[in-house]
């Protein structure tokens, strides 16, 4: 019994893994476009959407708080002189 219980819970953490990754991974395909964007309007649209799935994987505890707020400061920066 305790070895299905334990084979349960090892299939939802690795579901819970893949996720992450993948959000973490469509978190930094999305920064790097942004990063490379010559166009000051298209950055600027595209800055409130990268915010907000930044946001949203600090919620879901895949990044740190600080890290996030440290990529959406040079961000910010970076848009702003650009």
């Amino acid at each position: 019994h305790r070895d299905l219980h334990l084979s349960i819970r090892r299939q939802r953490q690795m579901c819970i893994r893949d996720s992450n990754k993948y959000y973490h991974k469509t978190m930094r395909n999305s920064l790097r476009d942004l990063r490379v964007e010559e166009d000051k309007a298209k950055a600027e649209a595209q800055l409130p959407k990268l915010v907000a799935q930044i946001d949203k994987l600090v919620k879901r505890g895949t990044i740190h708080k600080n890290k996030a707020a440290r990529i959406k400061s040079r961000l910010n920066k970076q848009v702003k002189s650009a």
